[in-house]
């Protein structure tokens, strides 16, 4: 896509004339390429992809868009995406970031962000976690909707990866068995960022928690407190200011390794190896615990 039509369609997007003065590539994306353009003492940041992925990039604005209606943890505002030159793009608020932060206060934010809530589980508009498809359709009931649209969706997309008849159908024994995860707690709708690992946070050099590339949908909160244990890079600090905010309920200690699987599984059907192996442990180590 050329400068001059980016500038444009920022233009448009603005309801003024934008020109850009500089625009230079960032590095680290392992789904989309990215730049930072300047031009009148503005900052934006531009995602591109295949023409064919606008609706990842759509689901992207949409999420970040719903997340910001919290008004608790900052995330980049979304500015305009389309398809331009054959390349979909998505442009956002630029951040600068790379200071450090109060994560006491970034738990107490993402406490505040999950009491935003809907009625029901899902969201209007199915998305992608990575870059696989996330299916989001709407339920009163949080058990069928985990049951149906996460762990039994990844289990499907193992089995035609290839993986072993061991791993699915001890999988499906987990699926019939969700229920009993939540005999004495009930869920609400908590919008969540739906792929909180360490590499979709960071601190703005004035010390402000930002997330980003999300996965949204309304689910558990736990879902997301979940996937901040995953990979590490959350300190004890952050969770006692979520706890201090918004009680964790005990039996999270349990449901974690449950929600994680969804994560693992999904990374087995992204990048394969071990990852069976390790989702294989998760299951059995769930099923011993309904036993």
């Amino acid at each position: 896509m050329n400068q001059d039509e980016l500038a444009r369609v920022i233009g448009e997007a603005l309801g003024e004339p934008f020109t850009i003065d500089n625009m230079s590539g960032i590095g680290g994306g392992c789904i989309s390429s990215a730049s930072r353009i300047d031009g009148g003492g503005r900052r934006y940041f531009v995602k591109f992809n295949r023409a064919d992925l606008l609706d990842m990039f759509e689901a992207e604005a949409e999420g970040l868009a719903a997340m910001g209606e919290a008004e608790a943890v900052r995330v980049p505002q979304p500015v305009t995406s389309g398809v331009s030159d054959g390349q979909a793009y998505l442009v956002m608020e630029y951040l600068e970031t790379g200071g450090s932060g109060d994560m006491a206060r970034f738990g107490e934010q993402l406490a505040q962000m999950h009491r935003h809530t809907r009625a029901q589980f899902g969201w209007h508009r199915d998305n992608t976690i990575g870059s696989t498809p996330q299916p989001n359709g709407w339920s009163a009931d949080w058990v069928s909707f985990w049951q149906e649209q996460r762990l039994g969706f990844q289990l499907d997309l193992a089995r035609r990866h290839g993986a072993g008849s061991a791993l699915y159908d001890r999988g499906q024994q987990l699926k019939e068995r969700v229920a009993d995860f939540f005999t004495d707690y009930r869920p609400v709708a908590s919008v969540l960022h739906g792929d909180l690992w360490a590499g979709n946070y960071a601190f703005t050099r004035d010390g402000e928690a930002v997330i980003f590339d999300p996965a949204v949908y309304f689910g558990d909160r736990e879902a997301d407190l979940a996937m901040t244990e995953l990979f590490g890079g959350f300190s004890r600090s952050f969770y006692n200011g979520y706890d201090a905010a918004w009680p964790i309920d005990p039996g999270y200690a349990t449901r974690k390794t449950f929600y994680n699987l969804y994560h693992i599984l999904n990374h087995y059907n992204l990048f394969g190896g071990g990852y069976a192996s390790q989702a294989q442990r998760m299951i059995d180590q769930l099923l011993s615990e309904v036993r």
